[in-house]
């Protein structure tokens, strides 16, 4: 599997043995927009998240992988309580997450958000001192331990000295210390979850590996949990405990990572697997066709059936699911720490079995 670094340690990952109490879960969670607020544009509903059942628990890291636009941003922000689900709930350490602005300021302590781009969230404007005690302001006002704070969440991002760092305006510093920035205004408030969307995705690889190691040191050190969003596998296999698939606003495959990336079952994670540089797919990159369905109209059976090469091969005809694949939806998969695949023809017997213990359906 390729990677910038492998720091990870599967033998001490909380999904290597299972996953324990649930500090954070999506419950049926579904998020739909409406026509004028539709991705994309057009008319209808679109269901970017439609009906996901995800855990994350105490000290654990889940990857959230699937293609651009599967609806992994939009999860991200249900959990985060900055977008309310249509349906289903989020819950927090056993209850559901309240609405109201007591509530959300209460919760967004311990839950932080850790973007894609730290050029673009950082005010060019303000130091990094700024930057990263506005969270803190925000939630306490001005404390009398306040640089001492800022001088310790920016130590914890691995910016040392940390008051070199004060005053520095972002244009000073480099991609990774601007992220690091970004990561130290979140660790402020001391959270127990990160959501981290695309960490990585616009730094350069020399630096990829430094961000992802941190986050590791950040699970060891302060016992965070982390559902981080990316279209990078490789970066799930160095950083995850355990990886939920995501295609058109589904979990169609979810399981620690090393059941996930080296047994895929569903034909998605196969292609997506397909294409790493080191992939030992015995037939080669699989190239999908076309794009991902409008999710303002989901195809009827499985979502990926108008693009799954076993279907188009006739793997799934020979297995007898292929009328179940164009006319019969998946159920929805379950959360916790159990196997899943969501996939008439990995449910199958024969070739197309699930490669792994445990059902195929909740």
């Amino acid at each position: 599997m390729s990677a910038d670094t492998d720091s990870r340690q599967p033998s001490s990952a909380p999904g290597s043995e299972g996953v324990g109490q649930p500090i954070l879960s999506a419950e049926a969670v579904e998020v739909a927009f409406t026509a004028g607020f539709a991705p994309g544009g057009g008319r209808g509903t679109a269901r970017a998240v439609d009906g996901v059942n995800l855990d994350v628990a105490a000290g654990e890291i889940v990857a959230l992988v699937g293609e651009s636009g599967c609806g992994k941003t939009t999860l991200a922000r249900a959990l985060l309580g900055l977008e309310r689900p249509t349906g289903g709930r989020v819950v927090f350490e056993g209850s559901p997450l309240g609405y109201r602005s007591r509530d959300l300021r209460s919760y967004r302590r311990r839950v932080q958000l850790v973007q894609q781009d730290p050029t673009g969230s950082l005010n060019p404007r303000r130091t990094v001192y700024e930057s990263v005690v506005e969270g803190l302001r925000v939630h306490e006002g001005t404390t009398a331990d306040e640089s001492e704070r800022v001088a310790g969440a920016l130590s914890r991002a691995g910016l040392r000295p940390p008051e070199r760092f004060f005053a520095r305006y972002p244009h000073e510093l480099s991609g990774g210390q601007r992220q690091r920035v970004v990561i130290a205004g979140a660790l402020i408030l001391d959270p127990e979850v990160l959501v981290a969307d695309e960490p990585v995705a616009s730094l350069d690889a020399s630096v990829r590996g430094e961000i992802l190691r941190l986050l590791l040191e950040l699970r060891a050190e302060l016992g965070l949990s982390a559902l981080v969003a990316t279209h990078d596998l490789g970066l799930a296999w160095n950083i995850a405990d355990r990886v939920a698939v995501m295609y058109l606003g589904r979990v169609v495959e979810l399981g620690t990572v090393e059941e996930v990336l080296s047994a895929p079952a569903h034909p998605y994670t196969r292609a997506l697997l397909s294409v790493l540089p080191d992939s030992e797919a015995s037939e080669g990159p699989v190239v999908l066709s076309g794009e991902p369905p409008d999710p303002k109209q989901v195809p009827r059976g499985c979502r990926f059936h108008p693009r799954c090469p076993v279907l188009a091969s006739g793997e799934a005809e020979r297995a007898g699911v292929a009328d179940l694949c164009t006319s019969a939806d998946p159920a929805v998969l379950g959360g916790g720490a159990q196997r899943r695949v969501a996939c008439h023809w990995s449910a199958a017997d024969g070739s197309g079995r699930l490669r792994a213990d445990g059902p195929a359906a909740p």
